[in-house]
């Protein structure tokens, strides 16, 4: 079932529950999945790779916003922010551990014959296309360059 489909079904079970956090949530993912379609030369429907970055941006805006939240000591704008963040969560795929990240990372500077920081644009190209969904690039950036820098 795509993303799309799945999201429409929630946004109607939040309907019925008169969960208002979710609902709205469920609607601005929703919201970009449709932006996304009727781009200029956009395909008929997203591929789950295009979804789940989009799920992922929409994550990361939220976090983004928790941090100004906290820096502006605003904790009723904070708990919507992460009570969105729960509710979008659920739609990304399991999020590796580090000592996961850092193995994966390995393989890929090894197969990739890399040898100095020098490689990292490389690098990450191949880490982030590997680690899709199951990272975010951040943590994939630090893992990078603290492997990068012990070679």
């Amino acid at each position: 079932m795509s993303l799309k489909i799945q999201i429409d079904a929630d946004i109607k079970a939040a309907m019925l529950a008169r969960d208002q956090t979710r609902l709205l949530a469920l609607r601005d993912i929703k919201k970009l999945i449709l932006i996304e379609e009727t781009k200029p030369g956009a395909a008929a429907a997203l591929s789950p790779e295009d979804e789940i970055k989009i799920v992922q941006k929409a994550v990361k805006q939220r976090k983004d916003s928790v941090d100004i939240y906290k820096a502006q000591n605003r904790p009723d704008l904070l708990e919507k922010e992460l009570a969105e963040i729960a509710v979008i969560e659920v739609y990304l795929p399991a999020q590796m551990n580090l000592a996961d990240i850092e193995t994966a990372v390995a393989k890929v500077i090894s197969d990739m014959g890399a040898t100095s920081p020098a490689d990292m644009g490389k690098v990450m190209g191949a880490a982030n296309k590997a680690l899709a969904g199951q990272a975010e690039g951040k943590v994939i950036s630090e893992v990078v360059k603290s492997l990068l820098s012990k070679l």
